[in-house]
C-alpha cells in the first residue's frame, strides 16, 4: 500500500515548452457542485455529491477529443481574465497515482491536471476533514464510513497520528505521486491566474542580491509567495526564474497584492528562519508610503482589529475583547496633486468614486505592528482612504454619507448593547459596504525595509512609487 509523501520538496523552476501552448476557451461539463467517490465498499455504479458547494455554469458545453478528453491548451500562456472558481473534494479508496485519477474522476486531460500539479492547486491529506454544516445526510454518512475509527486504525500511514494532525492538508508535488486509499483530495480546477507576471521586467525590479537573501521591488497586482492555488505565478517563482537561481527563493513575509516595494525573500531555509525570527521579534523595521484621499494628522493612530481572517478587515478606535491592536505612525503627511487619468490608467488604477480629486496626500508612515491590510483599513477607518482602494474607499465614502452605518465607528457605542442577531446584521451591512479587491494597484508603498545583524546595518529602498 503506497503512503504519500509529507514532504514538499524543491519544485523545478523550469518552464517546459509545451506550457507554452496557446490558451484555449476550455469549458468543462462536469458539475461544479458534485464530487465522485469510488469506495470499494461501494458499487461502481454509486456516486455520490461533494462535501462543499461552489459557483457553477450549466450551460458550458464539452468538446471531445480523440482521447475522450475535453479538448484544451495548456495553463499556459496566461489569460486575461479568470474562469469561475471550482474546487472539487474527493476521497480515494483505492491506492492510485494521483494524476490518473483526477483525469479519470474529474474528466480533466492528463496534462492539464500535469499543469495543476505544477502549479500547487492540487492538494492532499491523509484523513477527510470533517464536512461543513451544508453537508448531506449522505455526505456525513460517507465521512463517517472513511474516518471511523475501525477503518482508520487500519491505515498504518497515520499511527502515531491525531485524527486533526491526518487532516492537515499538504500539496501535491509531482505527478507521479501516489495516494493511499482514504486519503482526501482537493483541486482547484480552476487556480487563480495572475497575468501581471509576465508584463514585468523582473530582473529591473531586484533590488540586492546576497548570499543569504534577495530584496525585490514587488509590482503592485502580483502575489509574493503565491495562492493556495497557484504558486507558480508569484513573485518568489518569478524571481528566481530571473536570477537563475538552483533553488526558489522563500517567503519571509507578505505585503498585499495591490501594494507595491520592498519584499526580503530568503535563499536558505536557515536565512528564512532567521528572518522570521527578527519579524516576530520587532527587529525589522518598514517605512510606507500612502497616497491618501484626504489629510491625517502626524502621530500614532491606534485601532483594534477583528479577529476574523477574511477581508474586509474590520477596525474599532474602541478597544474590544478579543480584537488584535494595529497600531501606525503618520511621520509626514503632504499635499500633491491627485494622479491624472493617464497615470491611474497606466498603473492600473481603479476609480473609486472619491469626490474631491484635485489633491491627494502623500505621508510617511512607520508601521509599528503588522496586521494583513492594517494601513489599509485604519486611513479608510480615519476617512482617509488609499487612491485606488477598491475594497475600502466605498466603504469610506459610506460612512460619509451615513455616519451610524458603521457599527464600530465614532460615537456608534450603541453597538456594544444591540441584541446579538441586530449586531450581526449591522456588521454584514456594514461589510456590504466594502468592495472587492483591488485589480492592480493602490496608493501604497512599502518604501524602505531596515534591520540588523552580525553584519552590521541592512537597509534598502524601494524606487519611484507609480504616483510621482
Amino acid at each position: 500500500m503506497a503512503s504519500p509523501a509529507l514532504t514538499t520538496g524543491y519544485r523545478n523552476l523550469t518552464v517546459p515548452i509545451s506550457l507554452l501552448r496557446t490558451l484555449a476557451s476550455t469549458r468543462f461539463t462536469t458539475p461544479l457542485l458534485h464530487y465522485k467517490h469510488t469506495p470499494r465498499s461501494l458499487s461502481s455504479s454509486r456516486r455520490l455529491t461533494c462535501l462543499s458547494s461552489l459557483q457553477t455554469d450549466s450551460t458550458n458545453q464539452t468538446t471531445l477529443s480523440s482521447s475522450g478528453y475535453p479538448e484544451y491548451n495548456r495553463l499556459l500562456p496566461c489569460p486575461a481574465h479568470n474562469f469561475p472558481p471550482r474546487i472539487e473534494h474527493m476521497v480515494v479508496l483505492e491506492d492510485v497515482r494521483v494524476a490518473d485519477y483526477i483525469s479519470k474522476e474529474l474528466n480533466l486531460p492528463p496534462l492539464y491536471v500535469a499543469d495543476l500539479i505544477e502549479f500547487g492547486a492540487v492538494h492532499y491529506a491523509l484523513v477527510c476533514p470533517k464536512p461543513p454544516l451544508t453537508a448531506t445526510p449522505e455526505q456525513v454518512k460517507l465521512f463517517k464510513e472513511v474516518t471511523s475509527p475501525l477503518v482508520l486504525s487500519k491505515r498504518t500511514s497515520i499511527k502515531g497520528k491525531t485524527v486533526r494532525e491526518a487532516q492537515k492538508t499538504f500539496r501535491v508535488t509531482h505527478a507521479n505521486q501516489y495516494v493511499e486509499a482514504g486519503t482526501y483530495l482537493r483541486v482547484h480546477v480552476h487556480p487563480k491566474r495572475s497575468p501581471r507576471c509576465y508584463e514585468i521586467d523582473w530582473k529591473s525590479r531586484v533590488i540586492a542580491v546576497t548570499d543569504s537573501y534577495v530584496v525585490l521591488d514587488k509590482p503592485a497586482g502580483t502575489t509574493v509567495g503565491g495562492t493556495t492555488d497557484n504558486i507558480e505565478e508569484s513573485c518568489a517563482t518569478f524571481a528566481s526564474r530571473a536570477l537563475a537561481l538552483a533553488e526558489p527563493l522563500k517567503t519571509t513575509h507578505q505585503i498585499d497584492n495591490c501594494t507595491e516595494g520592498c519584499v526580503i525573500f530568503a535563499r536558505t531555509k536557515e536565512y528564512c528562519s532567521v528572518f522570521h525570527t527578527k519579524i516576530r521579534n520587532k527587529e525589522v523595521k518598514k517605512l510606507y508610503r500612502a497616497l491618501a484621499a484626504a489629510p491625517l494628522p502626524c502621530g500614532i493612530i491606534s485601532h483594534y482589529m477583528r479577529p476574523v481572517n477574511m477581508a474586509p478587515r474590520l477596525v474599532s478606535e474602541d478597544s474590544i475583547k478579543g480584537w488584535h491592536l494595529c497600531q501606525l505612525e503618520i511621520l509626514e503627511c503632504k499635499k500633491i496633486h491627485w494622479p491624472d487619468a493617464a497615470t491611474e490608467k497606466e498603473h492600473g488604477i481603479e476609480d473609486c468614486g472619491w469626490t474631491s480629486r484635485d489633491f491627494a496626500y502623500e505621508c510617511t508612515i512607520n508601521l509599528l505592528t503588522g496586521k494583513t491590510h492594517q494601513i489599509r483599513a485604519q486611513l479608510a477607518a480615519c476617512g482617509a482612504p488609499l487612491v485606488g482602494d477598491s475594497m475600502y474607499m466605498p466603504a469610506a465614502i459610506a460612512e460619509t454619507v451615513n455616519p451610524g452605518i458603521n457599527p464600530y465607528g465614532k460615537g456608534n457605542e450603541h453597538c456594544t448593547i444591540l441584541e446579538e442577531n441586530d449586531k450581526e446584521t449591522a456588521v454584514a451591512e456594514w461589510i456590504d459596504r466594502h468592495g472587492k479587491e483591488p485589480k492592480v494597484g493602490i496608493g501604497l508603498q512599502a518604501c524602505q525595509i531596515s534591520w540588523e545583524d552580525g553584519d552590521g546595518e541592512h537597509f534598502y529602498e524601494a524606487g519611484t512609487p507609480w504616483w510621482r
